[in-house]
């Protein structure tokens, strides 16, 4: 019988292989398309950016929701440790690729659409800030957990819960409504 930790390992460098090579491929791709500018890359870039945006939206709404049940479960318990891998890999698979798309193509269709111009824009850059603040509150939250450190109860993280959503309602009135235009 095959040692699970071996397996494990291999399939993981493997994985990573596939990763590195998937991201040169992407950059070059990208890199690319940014040189040569065709007409329609600007909205397959919105197309993009609107997948990573909710992509990255529904871990910042799952993550504490997790935590709510993570506060309540026994530290170092079985679901607690089962909690910590998948906030862990709702972190490092999903929200922080997300993230990241999601501000590189955001910005460069700010810049190349609105030349980083409108009150409407800077504050739905704000309100990604804010995003982004809240992100890498959550992350740190789980390496908390990760160590059986968490401060807040299960209420408290029902209340951050609503922290994404009056930030994402403000990006999305700037966006469509575009007031201070």
């Amino acid at each position: 019988m095959k040692d699970p930790v071996a397996t494990s390992a291999m399939e993981g460098s493997r994985a990573r292989l596939k990763a590195y090579l998937t991201i040169a491929i992407v950059v070059v791709l990208a890199g690319l398309a940014w040189w040569l500018e065709p007409a329609w890359l600007y909205d397959w870039l919105k197309v993009l950016h609107v997948v990573a945006v909710i992509s990255w939206m529904v871990g910042l709404f799952y993550l504490p929701r997790l935590f709510v049940y993570h506060a309540d479960a026994e530290p170092g318990g079985e679901p607690a440790e089962t909690f910590v891998i998948m906030e862990k890999r709702l972190i490092k698979v999903i929200m922080n690729p997300a993230m990241m798309v999601s501000w590189v193509v955001g910005l460069w269709l700010a810049w190349n659409g609105f030349g980083l111009a409108g009150t409407w824009l800077w504050l739905k850059i704000a309100a990604v800030i804010g995003l982004t603040v809240f992100h890498v509150f959550l992350s740190r939250a789980a390496r908390r957990f990760s160590r059986g450190e968490n401060s807040m109860t299960a209420r408290q993280w029902r209340m951050a819960n609503e922290i994404p959503t009056v930030l994402m309602i403000l990006a999305i009135i700037m966006v469509i409504i575009k007031p201070f235009a």
